[in-house]
């Protein structure tokens, strides 16, 4: 990945993008391979790995009754040089919602704590899990626009996604994962015009490269 851009992994299901996410994170190790985080390797340098590293999970829920503002502050309490919990929510647009329980939050609400919980480390690097999955049309695009300002500030971000729309919008590059193998890497362009070669010059979307490249995998 490249510092500052935002870095797509797609993939049916099975391909390996959960393993892939835990791997980054250090929950698992690799079978094979050699794996660097910002020359970190996950596997041994936790205690540093964790001062630039920031993930939301896509199965992470926090208590019913826990309040957005407790929730933050526990997780701040985590780190060394925590952000500014203020400004985190100001930048998420959910201080009004500072003192709700999370019980209470929309859909697209909780995916924004979610968000800035991964960032309330400073970190370099983000890792985004299926962040719009169960979110209506609005919140969803609402929700881009958030990671677009996450990149803005400087933080690099990992997006694992299964819907194509998110990754040709918000990706800088994607890496189209199969059965545990990078089947392509590249920008969203590319990969869409090399597979509207392959159809004889006829009009092709994201989707159509990703069919092309997996079989048509399950997408989930």
């Amino acid at each position: 990945m490249d510092e500052g851009e935002i870095f797509g992994v797609l993939g049916p299901n099975g391909a390996g993008k959960t393993t892939t996410v835990e791997c980054v994170s250090g929950v698992r190790e690799p079978d094979r391979g050699r794996l660097r985080v910002l020359g970190l390797d996950p596997s041994t340098d936790h205690t540093r790995l964790r001062r630039v590293l920031g993930i939301q999970l896509q199965e992470a829920r926090l208590p019913d009754r826990i309040r957005v503002v407790e929730a933050l502050r526990m997780y701040a309490s985590f780190h060394q040089h925590p952000a500014d919990v203020g400004e985190l929510l100001s930048m998420l647009d959910i201080t009004d919602r500072a003192g709700a329980q999370y019980r209470t939050l929309s859909g697209g609400q909780q995916q924004r704590l979610s968000i800035a919980l991964a960032l309330v480390g400073r970190p370099r690097v983000a890792v985004l899990d299926e962040l719009t999955t169960g979110l209506d049309p609005r919140a969803r695009r609402e929700t881009w626009k958030l990671v677009e300002r996450v990149r803005d500030s400087g933080v690099t971000i990992v997006l694992v996604s299964h819907f194509m729309d998110e990754a040709e919008r918000l990706c800088d590059r994607v890496a189209v994962v199969d059965r545990g193998r990078v089947a392509a890497l590249d920008t969203p362009e590319r990969l869409v015009a090399r597979a509207s070669h392959e159809r004889g010059g006829g009009r092709a979307t994201l989707e159509d490269a990703f069919v092309s490249l997996t079989g048509g995998g399950d997408l989930l």
